[in-house]
C-alpha cells in the first residue's frame, strides 16, 4: 500500500472535493457559533487606572508629594549615561495582557477546526478499518448517499439563513445533548469544539468522490489495519485545506459581525444550495440544475453519434465510450439505439478527481475508475428514453439518449 500516493491525493485532489461537499458544513458551524457567542473580551486595565496606580507610587518614592515641580532635566551625556545603566524594563501589564489575549485568541479560533478535523479522523479511521475486515457491506448505496447529501445541504443552508437573521433561524445551532456538556462546563474553548468534533464524525455519512476511491483502496488492502492506515493518511491530506477554511471562516466572522454578516450569510446559503444541488443530480431529480432546461422544456443539444464513439461490437452488442476526465465526461450526450445489449467503456484519462467515481442513480450502479485504463460496465438491454449518470458528488454528469 503505497501511502505516500494516498497523502499526495489527500493533499491536492482530495483537498478541494472534499472541500466542496464538507467544507460548507464546517464554515457554516463556525461561522453561526462565533457570531451567536458574546462579542465582549476579556478587559485591560483602563488608562485612568494605570495612572492613579503609577502615581501615589511614584510620589512615594520621589519622597514629593504630588502636584509638586517636577526635577530639572539632565543634560543629554548624563540622560546617555543613565540610559546605559539601566537594567531592561520589563513588559507593561497591558502588553502582557495582550499577549495572552492573542495567543487565547488563537486557540479559540483553531479549537472548533481542530475538532472537526479530530471527528472526521476518527471516523474515517475506523471506516477504513471496517472495509479492510469486512469488505463490500460497509458501503453506502447510491441512495443513502442521495439523502445524507440532501441533508447536508439542507443543514448548511440553515446555518446561512440563521447568520441572515431570517425569521424560524434565528436561534437555529447545532449543540450537543446538554447531559455531555457537563463534561466541558466551564470551558468556552472545549464547548466551541464540541459540536465540531461530532459534526466531523459524521461527515463519514457525505462522502466525496475521492473519498470513496481512496475507501475502494482500503476495501482491496486485506487487512483492518492497511484499510485503517490509508483512510487516515487520506484524512490527513485533506487537513491543510480545511484548516485554511475553517479558520479564515471564523475570523471573518470576528471581523465582519454587524458590518458584513449579510455577505457570510449568502455565501453560506450558496454553498448550502451547491451541496443540495449535488444530491438532486444524484437522486436524477428533475430540479437538478442540469435537468432545469428539460424540465423547463428548453431544447438540449443534439446527441453525439460518432462511430469513434458508439460502434457495434463483435458479439453483436453496442459499445459506447464515454472519456473521463478530472471535469469531465465526454461526449455530455451520447446517441445510442434502443434494444441491442449495451456496454458502457468508460475510458479514464489521468483521473484523480472527483469524477474517478461514477454512479447510474437509475440503475443504482456505482463503480470506482482507475486513474487510467478501460472500465467496462454492463448495461443489458437499453429501452427508449434517457439515461443519466454523475460523480458521487453531482458536480459533473452526461446522459445517453436512447431512441428506437
Amino acid at each position: 500500500m503505497n501511502l505516500g500516493a494516498v497523502l499526495v491525493t489527500g493533499l491536492f485532489a482530495g483537498g478541494v472535493s472534499c472541500a466542496a461537499v464538507q467544507g460548507g458544513l464546517l464554515t457554516g458551524l463556525v461561522t453561526r457559533q462565533r457570531n451567536a457567542a458574546p462579542t465582549a473580551q476579556p478587559g485591560l486595565p483602563a488608562k485612568a487606572t494605570v495612572g492613579a496606580a503609577r502615581g501615589p507610587a511614584s510620589a512615594k518614592s520621589s519622597g514629593k508629594a504630588p502636584g509638586t515641580t517636577a526635577p530639572p532635566a539632565r543634560k543629554p551625556q548624563q540622560q546617555w549615561r543613565a540610559r546605559t545603566i539601566e537594567p531592561p524594563k520589563p513588559l507593561s501589564l497591558r502588553a502582557v495582557a495582550g499577549l495572552r489575549t492573542l495567543r487565547a485568541q488563537a486557540g479559540d479560533d483553531f479549537a472548533p477546526v481542530g475538532a472537526f478535523l479530530g471527528g472526521k479522523l476518527v471516523s474515517h479511521t475506523l471506516l477504513g478499518a471496517l472495509l479492510g475486515a469486512v469488505g463490500g457491506a460497509a458501503q453506502l448505496s447510491p441512495t443513502v448517499r442521495v439523502w445524507t447529501q440532501l441533508a447536508a445541504g439542507a443543514l448548511i443552508i440553515a446555518f446561512g439563513l440563521a447568520q441572515l437573521g431570517v425569521p424560524g433561524f434565528k436561534k437555529f445551532s447545532l449543540e450537543p445533548p446538554a447531559a455531555w456538556s457537563r463534561f466541558v462546563r466551564g470551558k468556552a474553548r472545549s464547548q466551541a469544539a464540541f459540536a465540531p468534533a461530532l459534526l466531523g464524525f459524521f461527515t463519514i455519512l457525505v462522502p466525496c468522490g475521492v473519498t470513496l476511491s481512496v475507501e475502494a483502496l482500503a476495501l482491496t488492502s486485506g487487512s483492518a489495519l492497511s484499510g485503517a492506515a490509508t483512510m487516515a493518511v487520506f484524512v490527513i491530506g485533506t487537513s491543510p485545506l480545511f484548516a485554511i477554511l475553517g479558520y479564515a471562516a471564523r475570523r471573518a466572522a470576528a471581523a465582519w459581525q454587524g458590518r458584513l454578516a449579510v455577505l457570510t450569510g449568502l455565501v453560506v446559503v450558496g454553498m448550502g444550495l451547491y451541496t443540495l444541488n449535488g444530491g438532486l443530480t444524484l437522486a436524477d431529480s428533475s430540479l437538478a440544475a442540469r435537468n432545469l432546461p428539460q424540465t423547463l422544456g428548453v431544447q438540449a443539444p443534439p446527441p453525439v453519434t460518432d462511430p469513434a464513439v458508439v460502434h457495434p461490437a463483435a458479439d453483436g452488442r453496442q459499445e459506447v465510450i464515454v472519456t473521463v476526465r478530472d471535469t469531465s465526461y465526454s461526449p455530455k450526450n451520447i446517441a445510442v439505439r434502443a434494444g441491442v445489449p449495451t456496454t458502457l467503456v468508460m475510458r479514464s484519462d489521468g483521473v484523480v478527481g472527483c469524477t474517478s467515481y461514477f454512479v447510474i442513480p437509475s440503475l443504482d450502479k456505482q463503480v470506482a475508475l482507475p486513474q487510467s485504463g478501460d472500465t467496462p460496465i454492463d448495461l443489458g438491454v437499453l429501452q427508449p428514453g434517457t439515461l443519466h449518470y454523475t460523480c458521487a458528488m453531482g458536480m459533473y454528469s452526461g446522459q445517453l439518449t436512447i431512441t428506437p
